[in-house]
């Protein structure tokens, strides 16, 4: 039996979205030039995950953008279909829940308000903001990419499961790590061939309470 279910946010619990960073950029402008460089920096080894995570946040301090600002452009993220109901059923099976997600908390709290309640764990960064709403700072999580599978390795040896035990539902490049790690990698909306190569099972219809049968072993 499964005992943790880790999920990706982006794409996978959120809808319409591939990557959050990216709307935010597109919608306040900011130099495309300036984020690529910065992206070919980080895969070239150049920069570690936090610089680059903060050179792209000081970009939106720079257009002067602010937590309301931000509120605006994420205001049309919904979930995905089903997803509430399929957390609901994992909890009541007495799973654990983890969000696993190189996205940002503003995200996160705008689809799930109660995020605390439903998630056992959440790794994801986090913005902080000054008193006026404007970005103070950023506090970039560790586990993006291939640490995603790292994160979900210290859940299971502190809570003493089995990588046999683990699930991993996402739909990205960044997931390949982490799919590869766990004992059942689930590629939910993908926009990957090569992360739905590598998982157990490949779901394109947009219902996430799909998951279930291969989860609860129904089929």
């Amino acid at each position: 039996m499964y005992k943790l279910i880790c999920f990706d946010l982006d794409g996978t619990l959120i809808d319409e979205i591939i990557f959050i960073w990216q709307a935010i950029h597109d919608a306040v402008d900011t130099p495309l030039e300036i984020r690529r460089k910065a992206m070919d920096d980080f895969f070239s080894k150049k920069i570690t995950y936090a610089e680059w995570a903060r050179h792209d946040v000081e970009l939106w301090k720079q257009k002067d953008v602010t937590k309301e600002r931000l509120k605006e452009i994420i205001a049309p993220l919904k979930l995905m279909p089903g997803a509430l109901e399929t957390i609901f059923e994992l909890k009541k099976q007495g799973m654990k829940i983890a969000i696993i997600s190189g996205s940002i908390d503003i995200a996160l709290e705008h689809v799930f308000p109660n995020y605390e309640e439903l998630f056992d764990e959440v790794y994801i960064n986090k913005l902080i903001f000054n008193e006026d709403g404007t970005i103070k700072d950023l506090i970039s999580t560790k586990f993006d990419l291939e640490h995603k599978a790292t994160a979900l390795k210290q859940i299971a040896e502190r809570d003493g499961l089995s990588l046999n035990e683990c699930v991993f539902i996402g739909d990205h490049d960044n997931d390949i790590h982490v799919a590869e790690t766990a004992g059942l990698s689930i590629a939910f909306n993908s926009k990957s061939d090569k992360f739905s190569q590598i998982c157990n099972h490949v779901i394109d219809e947009k219902d996430l309470r799909l998951i279930l049968p291969l989860i609860l072993n129904k089929l």
